[in-house]
C-alpha cells in the first residue's frame, strides 16, 4: 500500500468551471483534486482527467462511500472508484468519515457518526476492505457535525487515533471543519488536535463557511476565514507542513481568487519551513 505523495505546498479543487482554462492556460498550480464520483462513467470527463494527471500531482476525494455506515461499503461504488484509480494513478484517495447508507436507503448527504467502540469495530472493517479492494492506503476527513450523540465514548482526535492504529489509513484533517465544530457544539479544538497522531496527517483541507440562525455551515462558498487561518498556522507550526487544499465548491469563483487563496497557504507553509 503507497501513502500519499502529494506535495506539501497547497492546491485548489479543481471543479467544471474552471477545466477548460486550466487546461488551456496550464496555469502554476501546486496540485489539484476532484471528486471522484465525478468521474466514474469514464467517456470525456475521464479523458480530461487523464490531461489534468499529466501536469499535476492529482488527488482523487470521495464524498459517497460512506465507511461510517452500518452496512459494507457498496460494492459498485467500490469497484468503480478501484477502476478509477487505476485509470488516475493519483497521488492520494480520499474518504469522508461520515455514514449515508443502510441496506435499504441510500442519503445524498455526509452524516456524521457516533465516536464509540462499537463504531469503531464496524467502520475498522470497512477502511480494511475499501484499502484492500484500492492495494492503497486512503485519507479519512474529519466532518463538520451539527449534532452530537449523548453516548459519545471518546474525542473525534481520539477516535481517529485508534482508527490509524487499526487500520494504518492516514488522515485528511480539515480545520473549517474542526473550527465549525468548536463554535457550534463547544468542541474541544485543542483536545482534538492533541489526540491526533501528527505522522498520519497526509492532506489539509481550507474553506469558507457561512451563516445561518446563528450556526456556521460548511458551505464552501466563502474565501478562508480569519479565525480558520488562524487555526491553520498553529496546526502547521506544530505538525509541519502538510499538503493543503482551497476547497470552494458554490458560488465558484475566478480560477485566480482561488490561486489567490492557495497563496496565503503557502505562505504560512513556507514560514514554517523557515522556523524548523
Amino acid at each position: 500500500m503507497t501513502a500519499s505523495s502529494l506535495p506539501a505546498v497547497a492546491g485548489i479543487g479543481l471543479r467544471a468551471p474552471h477545466y477548460r482554462q486550466v487546461l488551456d492556460t496550464l496555469p502554476p498550480l501546486g496540485w489539484v483534486e476532484v471528486h471522484s464520483e465525478n468521474f466514474f462513467d469514464g467517456g470525456m470527463p475521464l479523458a480530461m482527467l487523464q490531461r489534468v494527471a499529466q501536469h499535476y500531482p492529482l488527488s482523487l476525494h470521495g464524498v459517497g462511500l460512506g465507511l461510517g455506515s452500518l452496512v459494507r461499503p457498496d460494492g459498485e461504488h467500490l469497484a468503480a472508484l478501484k477502476r478509477l484509480v487505476d485509470a488516475i494513478q493519483p497521488a492520494a484517495v480520499s474518504e469522508h468519515l461520515s455514514f449515508n447508507h443502510s441496506a435499504q436507503r441510500y442519503v445524498n448527504d455526509l452524516l456524521p457518526i457516533p465516536y464509540t467502540s462499537a463504531a469503531l469495530e464496524v467502520i475498522a472493517s470497512h477502511v480494511a476492505e475499501t484499502q484492500d479492494a484500492l492495494g492503497r492506503r486512503i485519507l479519512l476527513e474529519n466532518l463538520s457535525s451539527y449534532v452530537e450523540y449523548p453516548g459519545n465514548e471518546m474525542n473525534e482526535g481520539e477516535f481517529l487515533a485508534e482508527l490509524v492504529k487499526r487500520t494504518g489509513c492516514g488522515l485528511l484533517l480539515d480545520v473549517n471543519n474542526l473550527y465549525v465544530n468548536g463554535i457550534n457544539l463547544g468542541t474541544d479544538v485543542q483536545a482534538v488536535l492533541a489526540a491526533l497522531p501528527a505522522e498520519a496527517i497526509g492532506e489539509i483541507h481550507l474553506a469558507g463557511y457561512s451563516e445561518r440562525d446563528g450556526m456556521l455551515v460548511d458551505t464552501h462558498s466563502q474565501p478562508v476565514h480569519p479565525g480558520v487561518w488562524q487555526l491553520y498556522a498553529q496546526v502547521i507550526a506544530d505538525i509541519g507542513p502538510r499538503p493543503t487544499l482551497i476547497e470552494w465548491d458554490l458560488d465558484i469563483p475566478p480560477l485566480d481568487t482561488l490561486q489567490a487563496e492557495a497563496a496565503k497557504a503557502d505562505t504560512i507553509l513556507q514560514g514554517a519551513r523557515h522556523d524548523a
